[in-house]
């Protein structure tokens, strides 16, 4: 077969498939894959999804088949108790601002399938909590922090 133009791309869209739409109750077949490829315009036979497999396991995805010829991704960076406690985390902390929040349990949700991501959209309520105004407080307490794990001295106005 030739090479089409988004044939160095097939790995990384069907990583980047299998990691944002599978877990273990929402498995893809090799069918699916095809068709998400073809969709961004990448031409794909089962064969060869089936070697793409087999080379993003050898790259450490943890790629799983059921007995019905699903394949999902079982192991992740974090678990979703764990971005749950950072969710948590990033939305009770009070020197984050409801913007910056906002935007970090965004880029959480990215570390989750699509059906994980959805529960990741929950509201701590903190009494008595009021989140900051300040967004350069967020980088402030970075300073501080590279501050304090350089040994250097930290002075404040």
């Amino acid at each position: 077969m030739a090479k089409s133009a988004g044939q160095k791309l097939k790995l990384l869209y069907l990583r980047d498939y299998l990691l944002q739409s599978t877990d273990a109750e929402h498995p893809v077949t090799v069918r699916d894959m095809i068709a998400h490829l073809a969709a961004r315009g990448v031409s794909a036979e089962r064969k060869s999804v089936y070697d793409d497999l087999e080379a993003l396991r050898l790259y450490g995805l943890d790629v799983e088949r059921t007995p019905h010829n699903g394949y999902y991704v079982a192991a992740r960076d974090f678990e979703l108790p764990e971005l749950k406690l950072l969710v948590d985390s990033v939305q009770s902390s009070r020197f984050i601002t409801a913007r910056k929040t906002g935007e970090l349990i965004r880029k959480l949700e990215t570390l989750a399938c699509r059906f994980d991501a959805q529960r990741l959209q929950r509201q701590v309520y903190v009494a008595g909590r009021v989140k900051t105004m300040n967004e350069s407080i967020y980088y402030n307490v970075d300073a501080v922090h590279a501050g304090i794990s350089e040994n250097k001295k930290i002075c404040f106005r």
